[in-house]
């Protein structure tokens, strides 16, 4: 974002309160400065220099989860996530308790395959040392490879056409299971499937720590390789790297992957009930809104058409709760992070719900920890099962 731009969406705040209804950080700690607008005031009076950096002001600024829910509700329309981001970006180098974070996150967004073999090594020793010190809030195992070591092209004999996919760290590096199960749902409706060389992170780790240059970086090789493809949609399991390649881009870049689609959105529009085989009758299932999916891609209705189409029946539940992930932020405010997952776990348990659907791999390493031997699925995963299990 453009400085002028920056101060000009500072400027259009009226202070009307509008942005803290949806905000999952003033919900759990009501303060002012918690909440969208008093971050937009704080930014304001650092722009003005009626504020200097200060580490309880970068505390407030980057305590927010970045979740898109205000934007929403903001009458005169300001994007505050973009006015987040480019705070950060003038905070970082003053903000020195997420340094290590910064470190390692460039680190790995430029060398992600040592990176993964590096931690492969020592996930035993070291995932469990720093989940005991409280350094990790949850407990990881790295796969035995990734899935971009595998071959990039998924033929088919009889192609309706071809599809492309964003891996995305998560899913590359902790869920590849995932993206098998994308790869064979596509693959069974007639589309070939390209995982495209040289892929990078959609950014939004750097983004989120104030790190834009390196996020335009990476933006820019992200868009150089898949405005090359010949492709009918590129697809994600991770609507975060969805709403960055497709929406975010633009504003950072200039330009973005248009084909860029939710797997819910797509395959809504691809299959009908009857090619699915119904599962058997799941009880107490519930479908947990991704924050990206549902603020950033406007993405509710789709996810839950499919489900139903399956022939399960949803639990209705009273308001969606942010599941307090947000990446970077579940490391950085991991108090915060617990809090809102409570929460979250809270409520499901009150409508009975003994299964969780979603669509974020990130919400899948959240809801996980919070929900106690009940199985956290993504909605992949149920699609694959329902148009294969009698095959």
């Amino acid at each position: 974002m453009e400085s002028s731009r920056y101060l000009s969406e500072l400027l259009q705040c009226v202070r009307c309160g509008s942005c803290k209804t949806f905000c999952p950080t003033y919900d759990e700690d009501s303060t002012e400065g918690m909440g969208a607008r008093g971050r937009l005031m704080l930014l304001w009076g650092l722009s003005s220099e009626q504020l200097k950096p200060t580490p309880i002001l970068n505390e407030r600024i980057f305590s927010c989860i970045l979740c898109g829910a205000c934007s929403g509700s903001c009458p005169p329309g300001i994007d505050i996530k973009e006015v987040i981001y480019h705070g950060r970006s003038l905070l970082r180098k003053t903000d020195k308790k997420r340094r290590y974070l910064r470190f390692l996150t460039r680190f790995s967004t430029k060398r992600p395959k040592l990176s993964f073999r590096l931690l492969s090594m020592f996930q035993y020793i070291l995932f469990p040392y720093l989940f005991k010190k409280g350094l990790l809030p949850f407990k990881i195992h790295l796969p035995e490879r990734q899935l971009k070591e595998m071959p990039q092209v998924y033929k088919v004999s009889k192609k309706k056409g071809r599809v492309a996919v964003f891996t995305g760290c998560a899913v590359n590096f902790l869920y590849p299971y995932l993206r098998e199960s994308l790869i064979n749902v596509l693959n069974g409706l007639g589309y070939e499937v390209i995982l495209p060389v040289g892929e990078m992170c959609c950014g939004v780790p750097l983004r989120a720590l104030g790190l834009e240059e390196e996020a335009i970086n990476l933006a820019k090789k992200n868009l150089e390789i898949f405005s090359r493809l010949n492709v009918d949609a590129v697809l994600s399991l991770c609507p975060t790297c969805t709403l960055a390649i497709k929406v975010e881009y633009p504003k950072l870049i200039g330009e973005g992957i248009d084909k860029a689609r939710d797997i819910s959105s797509f395959f809504l529009d691809e299959l009908n009930s009857s090619q699915y085989s119904l599962l058997p009758p799941l009880k107490g299932v519930v479908f947990h809104d991704p924050c990206h999916l549902k603020y950033g891609l406007g993405i509710e209705r789709e996810p839950r058409e499919i489900i139903k189409n399956i022939g399960i029946d949803l639990i209705k539940t009273e308001g969606d709760r942010c599941c307090g992930f947000g990446g970077i932020f579940s490391l950085s405010y991991k108090e915060l992070s617990q809090g809102l997952l409570n929460k979250c776990i809270g409520d499901y348990i009150k409508t009975g719900a003994e299964t969780i659907i979603t669509s974020c791999p990130g919400c899948m390493i959240q809801l996980t920890k919070g929900a106690e031997n009940k199985p956290v699925l993504h909605l992949i995963e149920v699609i694959e099962e329902a148009l294969f299990q009698q095959s």
